[in-house]
């Protein structure tokens, strides 16, 4: 089959699409012919070698850990799933990817696909809108009622975190840049603040959220959130409220009753199915900024790190 590897950390040039033997699938895995995978920030962390404590790969690696296929063959011991099933996932990051024609999945991963849309934009869905879920409901415990704060609503992450607390029936204020400002007003914010004109702190100031969700920065490097605008986005949270980032924590002890919780996106394909049944309900929308053949995948590496494009990019084989 063919497929992106690298087989060695460094710049996108160690991006190669090249053969690679096809996988087989072991006990409690399927094989999923690959429709579409979406690239995130962390693929490119990890490539770089920026995160080799955190996630060690074995070389020469595939990447890129959401997918959307078919189920082209099941393993041993796996109940549920026949060839054929359209299938979406958030693989283990560490673990050979869905950047290939084919890739082996834990079968405890997969969810059934949407059945709207086209299935290769279904990678968008996986690791990020469990984020955003996971962040929201089991972190920050966000009710009807409450009032959120996104920071980085223009994000992926983003996006379905404003539609899910917009259907939450919470009162929604995101930050987006001015490119963004319309995508996220039309998920469900009552406010966005263009984060570019002035700093938050300032076009908040006095305003407090019983959450504030502090999203991971869209360099490719994750340089973290600096102590001090930490502390500032702390001191939006209302007394006795939470705030919750998928990057750099909250001081352990922020006062006035505000819990501070670091998230770390887990797959979870129960999560995962109420998702998907949102999108066939039409109440979430999957946004996808561009598609591209697999073969740009290290183009697509050296356009993130340039900031572009906003929204998701779906690889298709």
């Amino acid at each position: 089959m063919k497929a992106v590897r690298y087989h060695s950390y460094g710049d996108s040039d160690v991006l190669v699409y090249e053969e690679a033997d096809r996988p087989v699938a072991g006990p409690g895995q399927v094989v999923v012919r690959v429709a579409g995978t979406a690239f995130n920030l962390l693929d490119a962390a990890i490539r770089a070698g920026l995160l080799q404590q955190v996630f060690p790969v074995a070389l020469p690696h595939v990447p890129s850990y959401d997918v959307a296929g078919v189920v082209a063959e099941v393993g041993a011991g796996v109940r549920g799933w026949s060839v054929g099933d359209a299938v979406v996932a958030f693989l283990p990051p560490a673990a050979p990817g869905a950047a290939a024609e084919y890739v082996a999945a834990p079968a405890e991963a997969l969810a059934a696909a949407p059945r709207t849309g086209e299935l290769a934009d279904a990678a968008a869905l996986p690791s990020v809108g469990l984020a955003a879920w996971q962040a929201l409901f089991e972190h920050a415990g966000l009710k009807a009622g409450q009032s959120v704060l996104i920071d980085g609503g223009g994000g992926a992450v983003g996006g379905y975190a404003v539609q899910l607390a917009a259907q939450a029936g919470a009162t929604v204020t995101a930050t987006a840049g001015a490119r963004s400002l319309d995508r996220v007003r039309s998920y469900g914010a009552t406010r966005i603040i263009d984060y570019t004109a002035a700093p938050i702190s300032q076009s908040l100031a006095g305003q407090r959220f019983d959450v504030v969700l502090h999203l991971a920065p869209t360099s490719p490097d994750l340089v973290p959130t600096s102590p001090a605008e930490i502390a500032q986005l702390v001191d939006l949270v209302a007394d006795r409220g939470a705030f919750v980032s998928t990057t750099t924590p909250g001081p352990e002890d922020a006062g006035r009753g505000v819990r501070t919780v670091r998230v770390f996106t887990r797959s979870d394909a129960t999560q995962l199915a109420e998702l998907v049944a949102r999108v066939d309900a039409g109440v979430l929308r999957i946004e996808v900024a561009e598609r591209r053949p697999l073969t740009d995948l290290a183009a697509v590496h050296d356009e993130a790190a340039a900031g572009r494009p906003a929204g998701k990019t779906v690889l298709t084989p």
